[in-house]
């Protein structure tokens, strides 16, 4: 391990392709980031930011491309508290939108970063518009991944009925027979996708079984939506991107991004490009190829 400052508590090597990052948030918690390619790196550092539950392996195969021969950028994926290897916060009333900018602007700031490339799947969408609120010189580009400023009351409804709930599977067997049963808008994956799919969303204990990588109390912040009316927008806060390049992937199945919405947000930000990722739902997976190579082309156009 290597102490770097007062802010970051270590740096522990973890592969030759990235290292962990962890560091304290203002109140204390240990937060966890994973960083790829140069601390040098030609070229804006992208940034990272997964969905609501999700954490840094599922961007590991995008960012080995981005930190590789062809872009060589420096990568940084950030794990929200609660989620991966971030603490847990033992109020869950601090899972919030808000909250987690607050977080990232204070490990970028940590890291010396002053601007940086955003690519934000779902609930990194969410965060990366407030930061155009909040800290809009932070922003280079964006990428939304499958998130807009109008989030369908179906799609939420679905992602309610299952965060932080249910009895945990017995093997990874099971895990992936689950995932294969509540993801049936993901129609062209592979099997050993499912297998990475399953251990992104579950970590083995040291007594063998299963449980969540995030914090199931994740699931008492949306226990209080009422799901017989639409969900709040946040176009003023999607007219804020209208300053920078922005790419936009909707999964073909997508039950939280309409097309609706994705035909307004390109009415609104008449130069933003978009990507329908055939045969996925909600949220598209950014490390397979198709995906994959369109974030690359964007980051290459934009800086």
């Amino acid at each position: 391990m290597v102490a770097l400052n007062r802010r970051m508590e270590e740096v522990q090597l973890s592969d030759a392709k990235f290292i962990d990052l962890f560091m304290p948030s203002s109140d204390g918690l240990r937060l966890h980031a994973r960083i790829y390619g140069e601390a040098n790196a030609a070229g804006s550092p992208i940034v990272c930011l997964p969905g609501l539950t999700r954490n840094a392996h599922d961007f590991y195969g995008l960012a080995l491309r981005l930190s590789g021969d062809d872009l060589r950028r420096r990568v940084i994926v950030i794990e929200y508290r609660g989620r991966g290897q971030s603490e847990r916060d033992p109020d869950w009333r601090h899972y919030t939108v808000a909250v987690e900018a607050t977080d990232i602007r204070q490990m970028l700031k940590a890291l010396h970063i002053s601007q940086a490339i955003f690519i934000g799947t779902s609930r990194g969408g969410l965060v990366t518009m407030a930061l155009a609120a909040t800290a809009p010189h932070l922003i280079k580009a964006c990428v939304l991944n499958d998130i807009g400023p109008v989030i369908e009351v179906e799609g939420l409804r679905r992602i309610a009925s299952y965060v932080g709930k249910g009895t945990m599977p017995k093997d990874w067997d099971e895990a992936v027979k689950r995932l294969r049963a509540s993801n049936t808008d993901f129609t062209d994956l592979s099997d050993e996708e499912w297998q990475e799919f399953a251990r992104a969303v579950f970590v083995q204990r040291d007594d063998g079984q299963l449980s969540l990588s995030y914090d199931p109390a994740l699931g008492n912040t949306l226990t209080g939506i009422d799901f017989s009316k639409p969900i709040p927008s946040a176009w003023p806060l999607f007219d804020l991107l209208k300053a920078y390049p922005v790419l936009t992937l909707r999964g073909e199945h997508s039950d939280l991004l309409s097309e609706a919405t994705l035909t307004e947000m390109a009415k609104r930000h008449d130069a933003m490009e978009a990507l329908i990722v055939s045969h996925e739902g909600h949220a598209p997976f950014v490390g397979r190829e198709r995906t994959a190579k369109a974030i690359a082309d964007f980051v290459g156009r934009v800086d």
